[in-house]
């Protein structure tokens, strides 16, 4: 079975971020998709946990091109997202298989969830990061 990875921040398309070349390079867009989750303000930008309530995080759902370069690949991400900490330093991220929904239909994709304390962290209202940070760097 192909694995995918759904991403909902910095690694979607539109951020233009540098590291969205290596997802082109090694993934296929399968389109928009959604996870049950919560976003917070971290102030430099939102991150997200995971929630079983009823509070859904937007992003795009990708499905890896080379299934035999999974552990590379995966390696290459969990190495961007700082899912590998220091001895005695708590992983920034961690990458969890999670049940995604794409067009209403569940499927399994790798998520990257906050690993760290969101308490005194402001929860977001809105599941979508783009359109939050356009609001919040909006001239006043």
């Amino acid at each position: 079975m192909a694995e995918k990875l759904f991403v909902y921040g910095s690694l979607r398309s539109g951020f233009r971020n540098p590291a969205y070349d290596y997802i082109t390079g090694n993934f296929k867009l399968l389109g928009e998709a959604l996870v049950r989750g919560r976003l917070f303000d971290a102030g430099y930008t939102p991150v997200a946990v995971p929630d079983e309530g009823d509070f859904y995080i937007s992003g795009e759902l990708y499905e890896l091109i080379d299934p035999e370069k999974s552990d590379w690949v995966f390696g290459q991400l969990d190495d961007y997202e700082g899912v590998d900490a220091e001895p005695g330093e708590t992983a920034d991220y961690k990458r969890i298989e999670t049940q995604v929904y794409q067009y209403g239909e569940p499927c399994k994709a790798w998520v990257y969830w906050y690993n760290k304390e969101v308490s005194g962290m402001p929860p977001l209202e809105q599941g979508e990061v783009m359109r939050y940070l356009q609001e919040k760097n909006k001239p006043k």
